[in-house]
């Protein structure tokens, strides 16, 4: 298993969001989450300005064995979307925690993130379900 990022911070659906700043933040898939999807081939981005909750659907991932939603790790308003996913997806594969963000989000309330999970935690979570 590959190193997971410990600015990071996690849901049990193995979605990430690292902050950018006091209320915005990047979000996409762990790269535990890519491996079990395998190979990536269709991404569904969230719509740009669509106001979200905490652990609301925003997106799917088809991979060549699954489809999988997207959750939004926290509430607020999406303020941007990886288009370069529409013609690359495989990019959640080959650089999940970089060029595979899947969107940005203006954070409503910051102190949501306290129910996620640190890399310890999601490790540990991840582990318990194999």
């Amino acid at each position: 298993m590959s190193q997971i990022p410990e600015d990071l911070r996690y849901t049990r659906d193995s979605e990430w969001i690292r902050m950018d700043d006091e209320f915005n933040a990047t979000c996409g898939i762990t790269d535990h989450a890519q491996e079990m999807l395998t190979d990536i081939v269709f991404v569904e981005l969230p719509e740009a300005g669509m106001e979200v909750a905490q652990g609301e659907q925003v997106g799917v991932v088809e991979s060549v064995k699954a489809v999988s939603n997207v959750y939004s790790p926290v509430s607020g308003r999406i303020a941007g979307v990886n288009t370069a996913l529409e013609n690359s997806p495989e990019l959640l594969n080959g650089d999940p925690y970089g060029e595979g963000w899947i969107f940005k989000i203006e954070v409503k309330s910051p102190g949501e993130l306290e129910s996620l999970m640190n890399a310890d935690a999601y490790t540990a979570h991840i582990e318990s379900e194999k």
